[in-house]
């Protein structure tokens, strides 16, 4: 079908998510209409709608690829611009277990930027097409209907204005308005079924401030990473931004909440399995106050498994799964929803929400299976415990050992952590031989391996 035949898609939410979905729109549709309860034009610093976007954000691997596809040059032009780039792998030091994993050159880039900086260049890519626009600072108040399971429309307010609704018409919806999507109750009120929902409830807390330094503590690196684990619950990303500033995010989990008072945090950074972060912020230069973050928990609602949804209707995004922010997968999850709404519009002369749906569950289930694997493994968290959680959490904590020796199991960890290759190359019988071999744990007995087709082992450096 061609874009001719289609005349206006409206996206709610102007994040990454409703971004991305518009880029790919923008393509299929006469024109894209992006509404946001936010001031967008011209913002470079975090905003209300997005309050986990003062702490530290990563664009794993693969949706780094996916961005440089949509918007090809953004890589080079942020580099160009300052914004530190580097290996995955080989630039950024790891710590899993309280044990900082072998450095490992991948191929695979990292970008040093901050959710603002990141959202803006996107933005203003996204700006600069011919048939997108913006209409901020309107809040979104339901969606419109036929009254025939078919959305005409939303109808959205003006925040100098709440008292008066305005309809837009629209061939097609989106929903990208995050984790706190009012999909579930619209459905419900349109007499559809609520999506059943997967959580996983972790009570993660973040707080971040920004730092001056007085020595650098990076070297070559562009972050410093102690990752939580059972073993060394505490967590923080701590990357450098240019312009001798540091962003240090503090992570804990089921209420241990990083302290905002400067003691306290630093106290709590002295506790981490990385002792350069504290020695390098005791007596740095705080730039900002501390800002706390919470996330009760990881939810992924179901849409795919309805049996009824609305037509020219869809949810994208964080609005369908919302993951577990440390695991730094809600981006890239983001971008590959983005890489099929393409195909599905190509494919299909109207959108079909439900097989929509079913096509993006089948993204959705590798890094949600990475991040409630990781959640699982702290045993106060609650959930279902298999056969699989059990053993693959037991193997993962000989990998992560293996890797503090051998970068070739650092390199194959990150290809699948960065979504660029499935969880079962974790299984390839050459990497679990380099497990076995370089295992500083108790061999005790690890999966058996199993053949891949469809997937290729890193290089060996």
């Amino acid at each position: 079908m061609g874009a001719n035949a289609r005349e206006r898609a409206i996206v709610l939410g102007g994040g990454i998510g409703g971004l991305l979905a518009a880029r790919v729109l923008a393509d299929a549709y006469n024109s894209v209409l992006v509404v946001d309860r936010d001031q967008l034009t011209g913002t470079d610093g975090p905003r209300r709608g997005v309050p986990h976007g003062r702490h530290a954000h990563a664009l794993l691997a693969r949706g780094q690829q996916i961005f440089e596809e949509l918007f090809p040059g953004l890589h080079q032009q942020m580099v160009a611009e300052g914004v530190p780039s580097g290996d995955m792998a080989g630039n950024l030091r790891w710590y899993f277990n309280g044990r900082r994993l072998h450095p490992a050159q991948t191929g695979l880039e990292s970008v040093s930027a901050t959710r603002p900086v990141l959202e803006g260049h996107v933005r203003r890519r996204v700006s600069a097409l011919p048939n997108v626009e913006f209409l901020e600072q309107h809040a979104i108040r339901n969606l419109v209907t036929d009254g025939h399971g078919q959305v005409t429309g939303v109808e959205v307010a003006g925040e100098a204005n709440q008292s008066r609704g305005q309809v837009l018409d629209a061939d097609l919806v989106v929903d990208a308005t995050g984790r706190g999507s009012r999909m579930p109750a619209w459905l419900e009120e349109l007499g559809y079924a609520r999506p059943d929902e997967d959580r996983i409830k972790m009570d993660l807390a973040y707080t971040t401030r920004h730092f001056r330094l007085r020595r650098d503590p990076y070297g070559t690196d562009l972050s410093i990473n102690p990752v939580a684990s059972p073993a060394f619950p505490r967590g923080a990303f701590f990357p450098k931004l240019g312009n001798d500033i540091s962003m240090l995010s503090l992570t804990g989990i089921l209420g241990d909440v990083p302290p905002a008072d400067l003691e306290g945090f630093l106290e709590y950074a002295r506790s981490l399995p990385a002792p350069e972060i504290y020695a390098a912020i005791r007596d740095a230069e705080p730039v900002d106050d501390p800002v706390t973050f919470r996330i009760p928990a990881s939810v992924r609602r179901r849409y795919e498994l309805l049996t009824a949804f609305p037509s020219r209707l869809l949810v994208f995004g964080d609005a369908v799964c919302a993951f577990n922010p440390v695991y730094g997968q809600g981006m890239t999850a983001a971008a590959l929803q983005s890489v099929a709404l393409r195909g599905h519009l190509q494919a299909h002369d109207e959108p079909d929400a439900l097989r929509f749906f079913q096509q993006i569950a089948g993204l959705i289930d590798a890094p949600w299976d990475i991040s409630t694997l990781g959640d699982l493994g702290f045993p106060a968290v609650e959930g279902d415990r298999t056969l699989k959680v059990v053993v693959g959490n037991g193997y993962m904590s000989h990998l992560h050992a293996a890797a503090t020796n051998d970068p070739y199991v650092t390199a194959s960890f990150f290809r699948v952590a960065g979504l660029i290759d499935p969880p079962q190359a974790l299984m390839r019988p050459t990497l679990i031989a380099h497990v076995f071999r370089n295992d500083t744990l108790r061999p005790e007995s690890l999966p058996q391996p199993v053949e891949l087709e469809e997937t290729r082992e890193p290089a060996r450096h």
